[in-house]
């Protein structure tokens, strides 16, 4: 029953970090923003 709990802890995380990044780079006024924060994203492991 643990592994079940910790799976949907790490989607509901996932899903939560993807939603805080689609909300970053609606907000970035630049692409070389949008750019910055997609290449942060990338290098800790977030996808879109």
């Amino acid at each position: 029953m643990n592994s079940v709990t910790s799976s949907w802890r790490r989607r509901r995380q996932a899903a939560r970090t993807r939603r805080a990044l689609d909300r970053a780079l609606a907000r970035t006024s630049s692409p070389a923003m949008r750019d910055e924060l997609l290449t942060m994203a990338n290098s800790s492991g977030s996808t879109r």
